[in-house]
């Protein structure tokens, strides 16, 4: 999020309802992103409202986290020692998780996959002919914290083609997963990288009909946070609901 949109955020009063503006929203049907044709409704939706089995648990605990988790650099080594280290680009992102008037939210369990630093994701219906690393897996998790803070140590993963009208490319991304208190409370959406020259490309985000919206699924080179001679951070806050909202691709209303 850009540095003026959270003082803007941070300056509603606190108890405001900031309501979502549905022009952010990306039609449903989209041709330019191929996969929309046939995802996409031809009829009016209908709501259900949840019942226990939706509104109830689980509550994730810090406990449930290993020590390497949100390490993707290192938890899924093969070897011992700097020769376990997965190859690539090493960055750091982090970021808050607040609500829409900039109030942190704690213990929310984000988990994160990717491509690896040639644009593969460690999946058996990856056909791509970048080679896997051995030691990169491409996934892992973590809590944030009493103040809404989280991070993870990854390599920035590689661009690559994908079967939409020819050839098109992804722009470098990092899926993203929240859980509230419940499994019908999970948001999803991708982060990308300040800079990459493919971003306007992408046919997914090109979906997004307010460019105000695609840009704050941008995250911003932090300099003040980079490791040095180790690792250059990156910044990504995620803002639930309300006007500055992330965009979730499960849920573009936010939580």
């Amino acid at each position: 999020m850009p540095a003026d949109g959270m003082t803007g955020l941070m300056a509603g009063t606190q108890g405001d309802i900031m309501r979502r503006d549905r022009n952010q929203h990306p039609p449903a049907f989209t041709p330019q992103y191929k996969t929309s044709v046939l995802r996409s409704p031809r009829r009016a939706l209908v709501s259900l409202e949840p019942g226990p089995g939706e509104n109830a648990g689980p509550v994730f605990k810090a406990r449930i986290l290993e020590p390497l988790d949100n390490d993707l650099i290192r938890n899924y080594a093969q070897a011992e020692g700097n020769h376990g280290d997965a190859q690539g680009e090493r960055i750091i992102v982090h970021g808050k998780v607040l609500d829409e008037c900039g109030r942190p939210v704690p213990n929310t369990l984000i988990e994160v996959w990717q491509a690896n630093a040639g644009g593969r994701y460690r999946h058996k219906n990856d056909s791509y002919l970048a080679p896997l690393d051995p030691n990169f897996g491409g996934q892992g998790r973590c809590m944030t914290d009493a103040d809404g803070n989280y991070f993870f140590r990854t390599i920035r993963p590689g661009p690559y083609p994908w079967r939409n009208n020819g050839s098109d490319w992804r722009p470098a991304h990092i899926h993203i997963s929240l859980f509230g208190h419940a499994f019908v409370q999970r948001l999803v959406s991708q982060l990308y990288f300040e800079g990459d020259p493919l971003i306007p490309f992408c046919p997914i985000i090109g979906t997004l009909p307010d460019k105000a919206a695609a840009e704050r699924l941008v995250a911003r080179l932090d300099m003040g946070n980079a490791v040095p001679f180790d690792a250059l951070a990156y910044r990504f806050d995620v803002v639930l609901r309300g006007r500055r909202q992330t965009f979730f691709e499960n849920r573009p209303e936010g939580m």
